[in-house]
């Protein structure tokens, strides 16, 4: 069962921590999960946080770190000497430990390597701090399993025996020629029931998926993603194993992509969370909001051309909400889907044929809320016939035209190399408002003659 924070439980925590139980405390925490225990200290003020993390023991609070929100976590680091941050890092995988030293200032970086007790341990780090982050190399571990491919069964099986004590999980066991270039993978049940003395590279499997350093991130989740894979092999620009990308380390990935696609697609220009300072939601939403306003104002600037027909049809103007409403609807819903296509790379074929798909699609909607409108502004709303055709045909042109714009425009977007979820939202929404409004007036001066 999912543990629940509640107010009760918080506030015999911070009793505790008031009148410096440790020992309560630490049979409170006993057994919850160090997940959960990180959001506890989250709800907690910045003492209570810091108690709790000096009572655990590092290879509890190690794990802790990682779960903790970046703020909470760089003010436990600030207060922790170098020589501490080395003991907890000693307990983490190398992919891990790289990526809290790689949010500490510089000095302070160096000063933990150089306490980090475990000499192999601390250069494999310093080889991660290389990459940038958002690549395979910035995402893998150096902790795996690996095996030469001129070794027969029984040296196999005893090396990895030595290897696995410093890997927590083995998805894979991958394998290398003398130059540590990757070759394959072994398969655990042709390992047991294989002679002893059969040499390995008459076992292992030769197709194995990997993924180069400098791979994107997007790029790693992707490939896995499609694979169904637990764990991928990185190679470096020789083909040179080097580590390995676990299926946890892609979740965040898949987690961060989804929120910033999210957030644009909502208007947000930057990567916020609900907790930030007024300042930085401001800056991330004011952008669009600005370019909402100019597109407010190019639709009054419209609606003020057409002003001549709506003095002589005035029923006209009560249907512009419901025009521009359509209009950006149908334009979210393309690009939604196109952008989600594109994101999990399942867009294939020319542009043309996903425009002559959509038009079609389009169409067919535009005809059922076309008819629906205009039985409901003739029976119910009680407008003459000719007004209902109008307003029926400017719907159907304006939903077809924001169906084109929301799937074309997410499609060039990604062309050339910008991010497509910028197409949603109130890039496509105000463009559809305006041009919904501009197509309605236009198709009504034409059929009611004015």
């Amino acid at each position: 069962m999912e543990f629940k924070i509640s107010r009760e439980f918080l506030s015999e925590i911070e009793q505790l921590i008031s009148e410096n139980k440790s020992q309560e405390l630490l049979l409170l925490l006993e057994d919850i999960h160090f997940a959960d225990i990180a959001e506890i200290m989250e709800e907690l003020d910045d003492y209570g946080a810091a108690y709790i993390f000096n009572t655990l023991d590092s290879e509890k609070t190690a794990e802790i770190l990682l779960e903790l929100d970046e703020e909470v976590r760089e003010k436990i680091l600030k207060n922790l000497s170098p020589k501490e941050i080395a003991e907890e890092l000693d307990e983490l995988s190398t992919d891990d430990a790289a990526d809290i030293i790689a949010e500490l200032p510089q000095h302070k970086k160096e000063q933990v390597i150089s306490e980090l007790e475990d000499v192999e341990h601390a250069k494999d780090i310093v080889d991660l701090l290389r990459y940038d982050e958002d690549s395979a190399g910035g995402l893998m571990g150096k902790e795996l399993v690996k095996v030469n491919e001129n070794w027969n069964v029984l040296t196999c099986v005893k090396e990895m025996r030595a290897q696995a004590e410093n890997v927590s999980k083995v998805h894979s066991i991958y394998v290398v020629d003398d130059e540590e270039r990757l070759k394959g993978r072994l398969s655990l049940k042709d390992l047991l029931t294989t002679s002893t003395k059969t040499p390995i590279s008459q076992v292992y499997i030769k197709k194995v998926d990997y993924v180069k350093v400098d791979t994107k991130d997007v790029e790693v989740a992707r490939i896995m993603q499609k694979y169904d894979l637990e764990a991928i092999p990185v190679v470096d620009e020789l083909g040179r194993l080097v580590g390995r990308i676990t299926i946890d380390d892609i979740i965040d990935v898949i987690k961060e992509e989804a929120d910033k696609d999210y957030q644009l697609a909502a208007g947000i220009s930057q990567d916020v969370e609900a907790d930030d300072s007024i300042l930085e939601l401001t800056k991330a939403r004011l952008p669009w909001l600005v370019l909402a306003l100019f597109g407010g104002f190019i639709s009054v600037h419209v609606l003020g051309i057409f002003e001549p027909i709506m003095d002589l049809h005035p029923e006209l103007f009560f249907f512009t909400p419901l025009i521009a409403a359509m209009a950006g609807n149908v334009g979210v819903q393309s690009s939604a889907i196109i952008v989600q296509g594109l994101a999990n790379n399942t867009i294939i074929g020319p542009v043309i044929e996903r425009l002559l798909k959509e038009l079609s699609l389009s169409l067919l909607n535009g005809v059922i809320l076309s008819v629906i409108l205009l039985a409901g502004s003739y029976f119910l709303l009680g407008y003459e016939i000719h007004v209902g055709y109008t307003v029926a045909i400017a719907l159907l042109s304006v939903i077809i035209m924001a169906s084109l714009i929301g799937t074309f425009i997410p499609i060039i977007l990604n062309k050339y190399g910008i991010d497509p979820a910028l197409a949603t939202g109130p890039f496509i929404t105000t463009s559809n408002d305006i041009l919904g409004i501009l197509t309605y007036f236009t198709i009504a001066k034409i059929i009611l003659g004015i």
